[in-house]
């Protein structure tokens, strides 16, 4: 295997996409109940942004797709939250 520049970013990029998952899971075990944590989102944001900077780089226009899609959600759930806690303060 060949792990040029690109090929790495593609894989950070994928660590902390799937990193989210991970954090998901210890956090509904600590609460005994599933749980999406805000940092979840945040590194839902962190790995689809790596991803879509690699999917453009390498001019693939599922990956394009699929990536510039989840971020409007992911996005879109991060101002839900903070704008709840606004409201709520």
């Amino acid at each position: 295997l060949h792990f040029d520049f690109w090929v790495i970013v593609g894989i950070i990029g994928q660590i902390f996409f799937s990193l989210r998952f991970i954090i998901q899971w210890i956090q509904s075990e600590k609460h005994k109940k599933s749980v999406i944590p805000y940092s979840f989102w945040i590194f839902s944001i962190l790995g689809s942004s790596i991803l879509l900077v690699y999917a453009i780089k390498r001019r693939d226009p599922v990956f394009i797709l699929g990536q510039a899609s989840g971020l409007l959600i992911y996005a879109r759930n991060i101002h839900l939250i903070t704008k709840n806690k606004k409201d709520a303060d």
